[in-house]
């Protein structure tokens, strides 16, 4: 099971509070393990600007308003960047997907704040990871459902109903989810 390039959507009563009604974009997952980023928790206080001022020796303007994203529990400094795919950086970027794209480097801040970033972004702070089978244990547990990503629920979604949007894209009402889980 490769889900790259997929949406975790975290289940009623999956028992960590930090992934409550959480939106999981995956960036990569392999047989060491999962690296994804929350899409749907806006760090209320942070802007594109609060990042630069700390990263860069450039003065400038952001002319995006661009918030910034809690993009999950590991390595809470480390700005991630996830985007349109026709945005390259000079520096690195991967592609994750026909419609998704990432890049961890400083150069695309700097672009999104002058006008001339992807036409798509969403800044991250941090990322969830996952070891080797510990993701497939979770799902298996009923701690996730998985769908396809779309930019249409990543990048217009509202972040309150990204959750629901998710869950919709599979048929399920989020009316009709329990917190208990069951197995035959």
């Amino acid at each position: 099971m490769d889900l790259t390039g997929q949406l975790l959507i975290a289940m009623p009563g999956m028992g960590d509070p930090r992934f409550d009604h959480s939106v999981i974009f995956i960036c990569t997952h392999n047989a060491d393990g999962a690296m994804g980023l929350i899409v749907n928790k806006l760090a209320s206080t942070l802007k594109l600007t609060d990042v630069l001022e700390r990263l860069s020796s450039v003065d400038m303007e952001d002319k995006s308003g661009l918030g910034v994203h809690i993009g999950g529990p590991v390595e809470t400094e480390r700005g991630f960047v996830l985007h349109s795919p026709e945005y390259r950086s000079v520096m690195q970027t991967l592609d994750v997907s026909d419609d998704f794209a990432m890049t961890a480097t400083l150069d695309i801040l700097e672009d999104i704040a002058r006008g001339k970033g992807p036409e798509h972004a969403m800044l991250m702070l941090g990322y969830a990871g996952w070891g080797a089978h510990q993701l497939e244990n979770e799902i298996a547990q009923n701690g996730w459902l998985t769908c396809k990503a779309t930019p249409e629920i990543v990048f217009d979604a509202h972040n309150d109903r990204k959750w629901s949007a998710a869950l919709s894209s599979l048929g399920i009402d989020p009316l009709g989810l329990s917190a208990t889980a069951g197995h035959a």
